[in-house]
């Protein structure tokens, strides 16, 4: 069992298409959405929702003013200065500072502090027309999305040994932030999504130049390419350099927009297509 996974550098260059259009070509295979901070694979694949679970994260702190003496004691140990007075005079703590630690709660002599599990996240084992997908979904503003993707990505593993599947494809976040490490982690393959633009091509060699810190195999697709061909020209010679296959130039098309419009990969919309044709090269290289 192979597990490859998508990334750009940027938002905006058609990962999510491209990923969505490539599961029309692979067999036997378990999908799982990374980009749980905005994840949209959904809208493509329908998903029929099997499994329903909360994501427990991180702690929410609260102090019962009843019970409080206002001694300063949490305060004095907290590091991340969460908590203080409010404008009533009642000791309170900030969630946009605490960090969960929880030794507020341990250092209270009158134990007025206490922690509730953070579970404003859900993830889920859905069933689409491709295959098993497994996904999540973050509230908004939540943290720990790193630990959402390890999860899922573990159990997609589980579900895919489970199916007898021969490969995983994960949809990766954009960037290089906490989620994009932990979609990174134990690849076997890595497709970066370029597009040719001066922050797009910035952003993709940051990503291929993290890729490269754990030796995972990185193959690339140039996105749009027909619009800035210049910058094309630059990014084939770099790879052409740094030894990284180039596995397509996709070109811009209207039916990409169309298509997800419908809910349909490129390729379900019109197989014929030059951009349906230049996806599924991606696939041929890269197998």
């Amino acid at each position: 069992m192979k597990e490859i996974t998508v990334l750009s550098g940027k938002g905006g260059t058609g990962k999510t298409s491209i990923t969505a259009a490539l599961a029309s070509l692979f067999e036997k295979t378990v999908f799982c959405d990374n980009d749980v901070d905005a994840a949209d694979l959904h809208l493509i694949f329908k998903p029929e929702v099997v499994e329903n679970h909360d994501f427990e994260y991180g702690w929410d702190m609260h102090i019962d003013a009843s019970v409080c003496k206002k001694c300063g004691i949490c305060q004095t140990y907290c590091r991340f200065d969460a908590i203080g007075l409010d404008d009533q005079g009642v000791m309170d703590i900030n969630g946009f500072r605490c960090e969960g630690c929880r030794l507020c709660e341990k250092v209270c002599p009158a134990k007025a502090i206490s922690a509730t599990p953070n579970c404003n996240n859900r993830w889920f084992i859905s069933s689409t027309r491709f295959g098993s997908m497994v996904h999540a979904e973050m509230g908004v503003g939540e943290e720990n999305s790193g630990k959402l993707v390890s999860l899922i990505r573990q159990k997609s593993r589980e579900l895919a040994k489970e199916k007898g599947a021969h490969y995983i494809l994960n949809d990766g976040p954009p960037g290089i932030g906490c989620a994009t490490v932990a979609s990174i982690t134990g690849s076997d393959a890595v497709v970066v999504v370029i597009e040719p633009s001066v922050s797009g091509w910035h952003d993709a060699q940051r990503l291929m130049e993290l890729v490269e810190q754990w030796g995972i195999p990185i193959y690339a697709v140039i996105n749009k390419y027909d619009l800035h061909r210049p910058m094309t020209e630059k990014i084939v010679s770099y790879l052409e350099h740094h030894h990284i296959p180039l596995l397509a130039k996709v070109p811009w098309s209207k039916d990409f927009v169309t298509s997800m419009e419908q809910q349909q990969n490129i390729i379900e919309y019109d197989p014929t297509s030059e951009a349906a044709k230049a996806v599924k090269k991606v696939w041929t290289e890269l197998k």
